[in-house]
């Protein structure tokens, strides 16, 4: 499954180069929610929350009432989850939320799972050199990718695989630093990062694991993403 992916900063919709150099800015919100309408999930990231330098909570709603989406940034508590999911949101995506002190915080998961289902959450495995990436990337843990889906796979319904370095580059998928993680889970797994081609989606999804594209398909390099569900 192709996934679209929107990231909200300032307002408006961006697309951002290893998650700090802003390489294209949009503010056709109605073209874009046009175009993404015919996909059964699209990613929704605010990312003035993540960083912790704002937010765009009213834009947060408005589209997750307008798209099926899973919606991610700055949801740190069991409360921000459950207010994300009233919103319109199908599913949360956390990441920082499950550290506390640099180490995963299994207690969280577990409470969060209780409160709204562990189907609805969707935990980030944000990768820099293999280790867990917190708050919107600017810190680095010891925790590996792998380590985070062996401890916390009872407690979500999918985990989202970024490989940080990649991000925005157009370079292409990694692929193969996310067939450990397919053998580890039987949950959904989602790559992201640098993804240019349909040639790329279509080998992931022979592997079992879903694609978020952003940067290529705002750059046009999907000609056929419009129509393109599966």
């Amino acid at each position: 499954m192709l996934i679209p992916s929107i990231d909200l900063m300032g307002g408006k919709i961006v697309q951002l180069v290893q998650g700090r150099k802003k390489a294209l800015e949009f503010d056709d919100f109605a073209l874009w929610v046009d175009r993404f309408s015919k996909f059964p999930l699209v990613q929704l990231i605010d990312l003035d929350a993540a960083i912790g330098t704002g937010n765009n909570a009213g834009l947060v709603r408005e589209l997750a009432r307008q798209l099926p989406c899973q919606v991610g940034g700055g949801i740190r508590s069991v409360e921000a989850a459950q207010a994300a999911l009233a919103a319109g949101a199908q599913r949360v995506i956390l990441g920082s939320a499950l550290f506390a002190e640099d180490k995963l915080d299994v207690g969280f998961a577990e409470r969060l799972a209780e409160a709204v289902g562990s189907g609805r959450l969707v935990f980030a495995l944000d990768a820099i050199e293999d280790r867990v990436a917190i708050h919107g990337w600017r810190k680095v843990t010891a925790v590996t990718p792998l380590e985070m889906v062996l401890a916390l796979e009872p407690w979500c319904g999918a985990f989202l695989y970024t490989h940080v370095e990649t991000e925005g580059m157009l370079g292409g998928f990694p692929q193969e630093v996310i067939r450990p993680l397919r053998e580890a889970t039987a949950r959904q797994l989602i790559a992201a990062g640098g993804i240019r081609s349909q040639e790329e989606i279509d080998e992931l999804h022979a592997m079992g694991v879903d694609a978020v594209v952003g940067m290529a398909i705002y750059q046009g390099l999907l000609p056929g993403f419009v129509t393109t569900c599966e």
